[in-house]
This record gives structure tokens, C-alpha cells and sequence, in this order.
């Protein structure tokens, strides 16, 4: 089932989530319309909080990266080993941020039309449990870090407008309120807080 995604402006995606266990109800099936969700709006990466979900869930699929090079260019460093990159990541938690800061055009589901440099460390050490509640302590570098780094900022209340300056930020402001106030044009479903709260 593909689940409305939150806009920008819901208090939902600036709040902590909060840790859930195995006998979350439905977590499978929950899990399941996540990854729908996600590829019917051609995301690689979906956080609970972004459908209106406070838990600390969040899912990634960056085979898409593995895809980006022309067949007669070398393959990107950075998108190594993501052919298959499908993941669940339950109550995460990032203990180590290393490597060098490297800048990528960032855009988000909740935040559409809207894509600007965040810089982020190279590589990331994570502790997880997967979706049988299983748990691995992992290295990540490259796009696999990125993306992961994106969703957990999800489930901390941060988006990747909070990483950029408070000048870039100023000059998104009227954008981003059209976004809350779904004055923005997607093929994929929304859920539009302010404007509802408008009505």
C-alpha cells in the first residue's frame, strides 16, 4: 500500500523518534509499504517520520547510484557495491563519523523540487537491527554513507535544510512554505499539514 508522504512544515519530521521492538504491530507490513512508497515516488531512502510515523525505522535503496555512469566511463568510487544496496535499518544508531567532508546535491521526498549541496563525512560506523531483528555493527563510505546519514538525520528531527547556511536557508524560505502549503507539483502522494490546518 503507497502511504501519503509528509511535506515539509509537519511537526512530525522535526521531532526524535523513538525506538520500537520486535512486537511493533504490523512491522512487517509496515515495512513492505515503505519500500512501495519509496519507489513509487523514485526515492532511495524513506524515514518512518515521513509517514508520519515517530519511530526510528527508516529503509534504503541505492542500487540507483550503481546505475549513474556511462558504460565507457569508470565507475564512480563512491557508488561501489550498491548494486543490490536494500536495507532496513531499525532503532540505528551512528557511532562513528570519519573521512573527509565531501559536498552532494541532496533532495528529499518530503522537501520536493528542492536539491542543494550538503557536505557529509565519507564514512559512517552504524549499529542496527535489520527486519528480523537481527543486529549488525557495519562501515559504510561513499553514496551508501549519504544516504544512510540522510535518513538517520530523519529519525533526530533534522532535514538537510538544517546542514545548509542560514543564507541558503533565507532564500529557500518562500519555497519551502509553498511545499507545507502544497503549492508544489508531484507525482506521488502527499500529505500537506498547513494545508490542511489553512481549511
Amino acid at each position: 500500500m503507497i502511504i501519503p508522504i509528509v511535506a515539509y512544515g509537519d511537526p512530525v519530521l522535526k521531532k526524535e523518534a523513538e525506538e520500537i521492538d520486535k512486537d511493533y504491530p504490523n512491522l512487517d507490513e509496515l515495512i513492505a509499504n515503505m519500500f512501495e512508497t519509496m519507489y513509487a515516488a523514485h526515492g532511495v531512502g524513506l524515514a518512518a517520520p515521513q509517514i508520519g510515523k515517530s519511530i526510528r525505522l527508516f529503509i534504503v535503496d541505492a542500487s540507483p547510484f550503481a546505475d549513474d555512469g556511462e558504460e565507457d566511463e569508470e565507475p564512480d568510487p563512491k557508488a561501489v557495491g550498491l548494486e543490490n544496496f536494500k536495507k532496513v535499518f531499525i532503532n540505528p544508531i551512528i557511532e562513528e563519523e570519519s573521512g573527509e567532508e565531501w559536498a552532494f546535491q541532496e533532495g528529499c521526498l518530503s522537501i520536493p523540487k528542492i536539491r542543494e549541496d550538503v557536505y557529509r563525512k565519507e564514512q559512517i560506523k552504524i549499529s542496527y537491527y535489520d527486519e528480523h531483528f537481527q543486529l549488525h555493527e557495519e562501515v559504510y563510505s561513499g553514496y551508501a554513507a549519504r544516504v544512510i546519514q540522510h535518513e538517520y538525520d530523519h529519525i533526530e528531527g533534522i532535514l538537510f535544510t538544517d546542514h545548509l547556511s542560514s543564507l541558503k536557508r533565507k532564500l529557500l524560505t518562500k519555497k519551502l512554505g509553498k511545499i507545507s502549503k502544497g503549492e508544489v507539483d508531484v507525482d506521488y502522494k502527499m500529505k500537506f499539514s498547513a494545508a490542511k490546518r489553512k481549511k
